[in-house]
């Protein structure tokens, strides 16, 4: 018989433990917590924790613990529990009551069992098996419900051979045990409701990002990418810099929920590109709208150099018929030349469309002055301008394919994230999200957007999600304007960004002596794009400013 001190240290336990479940985030460390409490406030030997799974309708086993032969399987162990599922039904269809843990899930009743071996009611079959494998007794079980908030069965606690404290003896479990486990099964169903709820919740939160990624991937292929692989380069820097233990961010550290939120911040980071027009998204060429203007203009040449070809013809009939040899022959020259220009022209218009390179004043002049000699007759007889005012502006962009209207379209989605981003209800743990997400287009000198902010106004997240968004754009090969760029071509880009004041030098240098560039390119780049680097001479560049 226990003294009142006894009994009144185990509901100090039984407190103690209470409290400590409602701190634990980690589902398997939960599910451990809750098996070891309930053997150490009952002295049982051994138990299990099953978990409802509703899809299969059956007792799944979680976590399994016997003392005294060291057996400890499920929950953070690395030990997989290979013992099917418990069915709550029997093959026709009728509940499964034979089983102690199936009838209490069934019936929400705790069960008690002095003795398997003698017990009637119950198929102990099982139970034998395992006791004549292992030389083990299964003798007394104490089986409890897990209920949740809405008095649902999520789950059985089951523990086996209680044993006296003074004797180590194995004993039925008392009245007393059965209500300490039945408070502690009710704490327990709490805290394993509350973590599966947070999981839910996060599982469809996670879904809708992804949800968003996928709208995004619906309206451009080219994007997709961007969007997985960013927040993968971004969580690379991260690690190099927690992993420096010099230089002026030696002290940088994160927890588990900062990773959580670093990563979900890359996937958002695009997230206003749901509302960017996907002409201008996937705009290839510079005369690219919903098709390929470029046509239209090689159709009009063709037109030109066929009135070209209807004069000289015309021509020569006027002469006709005391035309000479000498006249015709110079018509015919000037003909050839002028179909001549007109094919060199096509060409040097169709590279101009390209925009793969950055295009001389030289050049832009050209095309301006092509549109202001050459015409062409359209479908109604009229002499209209080879090229319209709005296909120069176009073939006239210096790099790229973008105008300038269209640039500050593309520039508008981190306005649109931002926007997005900031009307959400962040919970603690997230409240950075959106300045992660929001901020990888500043730059570090304040000529950034959307706000202009400078390298002390950032936070370090957000600048490391510029250099990874930067990255992943020069050195990505599903962009619809331009090929995939080798390494070192990159890595002397950025560096030129670290010296003129565009990223953060000080990461750039992480990024390069951590080598977190070649832990990206062997994930995520072609074997022909890893080429020579010289990160000497690349550090060096970025020294420069």
């Amino acid at each position: 018989m226990e003294t009142i001190k006894e009994l009144l240290d185990r509901f100090e336990q039984l407190n103690a433990v209470g409290a400590a479940l409602s701190k634990e985030h980690h589902l398997p460390r939960l599910l451990e917590q809750i098996l070891v409490a309930a053997q150490d406030l009952t002295s049982a030997d051994g138990g299990t924790v099953y978990l409802l799974d509703d899809l299969q309708h059956a007792l799944t086993f979680e976590i399994m613990r016997t003392n005294s032969m060291g057996i400890a399987m499920g929950g953070t162990t690395g030990k997989a529990i290979n013992f099917p599922p418990l069915s709550l039904t029997k093959p026709d269809g009728q509940p499964n009551n034979a089983l102690v843990a199936t009838y209490t899930a069934l019936n929400d009743k705790t069960v008690t069992v002095a003795d398997a071996y003698f017990e009637q009611g119950f198929d102990f079959s099982g139970t034998r098996e395992f006791d004549k494998a292992t030389g083990y007794r299964s003798q007394s079980f104490l089986t409890v419900p897990l209920k949740n908030h809405e008095n649902f069965i999520i789950g059985v606690l089951q523990l086996i051979n209680a044993k006296d404290p003074k004797t180590g003896k194995t004993i039925p479990f008392s009245m007393t045990n059965q209500r300490l486990a039945e408070s502690l099964a009710s704490q327990a169903s709490v805290a394993l409701s509350n973590r599966r709820l947070v999981e839910q919740l996060t599982h469809l939160f996670e879904s809708l990002v992804n949800l968003i990624n996928a709208a995004i991937d619906e309206k451009s292929p080219y994007t997709s990418g961007h969007c997985q692989r960013v927040p993968e380069m971004t969580m690379i820097l991260a690690e190099a810099t927690e992993a420096m233990d010099s230089g002026p961010y030696a002290n940088f550290r994160m927890t588990d929920q900062d990773r959580y939120e670093l990563r979900l911040a890359g996937l958002l980071h695009d997230c206003g590109k749901i509302v960017t027009p996907v002409h201008v998204v996937d705009k290839a060429t510079k005369l690219q709208t919903l098709f390929d203007r470029i046509e239209l203009v090689e159709t009009r040449i063709e037109l030109a150099k066929r009135d070209a070809h209807i004069k000289l013809l015309e021509a020569k009939l006027a002469l006709a018929p005391d035309a000479q040899a000498a006249a015709l022959a110079a018509l015919e020259a000037a003909y050839q030349s002028d179909v001549a220009t007109l094919d060199e022209q096509k060409a040097f218009l169709r590279r101009s469309n390209a925009g793969s390179e950055c295009m001389s004043s030289d050049e832009q002049q050209r095309v301006r002055d092509i549109a202001a000699s050459r015409t062409w007759v359209n479908a109604v007889g009229e002499q209209a301008a080879l090229l319209s005012e709005n296909e120069v502006e176009n073939l006239c962009i210096s790099a790229g394919t973008l105008t300038a209207a269209e640039r500050a379209i593309i520039n508008n989605h981190i306005v649109a994230t931002n926007k997005m981003l900031e009307q959400l209800p962040w919970p603690r743990h997230l409240r950075n999200v959106s300045e992660y997400a929001g901020g990888h287009h500043e730059r570090m000198d304040g000529k950034g957007y959307p706000k202009g902010l400078k390298k002390e106004q950032m936070s370090l997240q957000a600048r490391m999600m510029g250099i990874a968004d930067i990255f992943e754009a020069l050195t990505a090969g599903d962009r619809p304007y331009k090929g995939a760029m080798k390494l070192s071509q990159a890595l002397q880009i950025l560096a030129k960004m670290a010296a003129t004041g565009h990223i953060d030098p000080d990461l750039f240098e992480i990024f390069m002596v951590k080598k977190a560039y070649m832990t990206y390119a062997m994930r995520f780049l072609t074997a022909d794009q890893v080429d020579e680097i010289s990160e000497a001479n690349i550090l060096e560049m970025a020294r420069a400013g």
